[in-house]
């Protein structure tokens, strides 16, 4: 197992330190890592294997090994993918009900379930990889194919970033948030990613049916 950190996670740090948000990205961060430990049990309880830790700008991910040969492969992806935003929803329960039953409503209790809301949004935005794209991708798969689950998880992406660049534009314009602009650019950074990733896997595959 290794554990790989994006410099740029420093870069975030910086930028939401002059921006005076650094808690806010502080709290999220640790949320993200709650909600990767979600991944990480699931996964394990599934009998898979680590195989990298990665620490980015915008949280963690976990990357299994997958077996050689094994069943259900897609349905135990569906089922980590679901394991995190669901680890954020248990969290949010457990923080509402604690502050219902001690009768305390305070500040920071609304921020803890506000970066759980946000985190539990954020991931299950039907962009790939994020769990949203992953839940919808394997559903696909399960139905259709693998190669028709990566096609509509493409467009499906694709589709959704350009209605969130113009819904984004317009809430920058009106509350001057570069964390939104930080935010956008980077979902659009991992859809392009993804995208030349595929046409490679297309292109070896091409050639090797040739």
């Amino acid at each position: 197992m290794s554990i790989i950190i994006n410099l740029k996670i420093f870069l975030f740090m910086a930028i939401f330190l002059l921006t005076r948000q650094i808690k806010i990205y502080a709290i999220l961060m640790l949320f993200a890592f709650i909600h990767e430990l979600g991944h990480l049990i699931a996964g394990v309880s599934l009998g898979l294997k680590v195989n990298n830790i990665k620490i980015a700008p915008y949280g963690f991910s976990i990357e299994f090994k997958e077996p050689n040969k094994t069943s259900n492969m897609s349905s135990k992806k569906l089922i980590i993918a679901l394991a995190g935003p669901l680890t954020n929803l248990l969290i949010i329960g457990i923080i509402y009900i604690f502050s219902y039953l001690k009768k305390i409503y305070s500040w920071n209790l609304e921020n803890l379930i506000y970066a759980n809301i946000l985190i539990f949004i954020f991931n299950m935005l039907p962009i790939y990889p994020l769990d949203g794209g992953r839940i919808i991708k394997q559903i696909i798969e399960i139905c259709m194919g693998k190669k028709e689950a990566n096609i509509y998880t493409q467009k499906i992406s694709y589709i959704t970033i350009i209605l969130l660049t113009m819904v984004t534009s317009i809430l920058i314009l009106m509350y001057k948030n570069i964390a939104l602009l930080i935010i956008i650019i980077y979902l659009w950074i991992i859809v392009i990613r993804e995208n030349k990733y595929q046409k490679m896997l297309t292109n070896i595959v091409e050639k090797n049916i040739d």
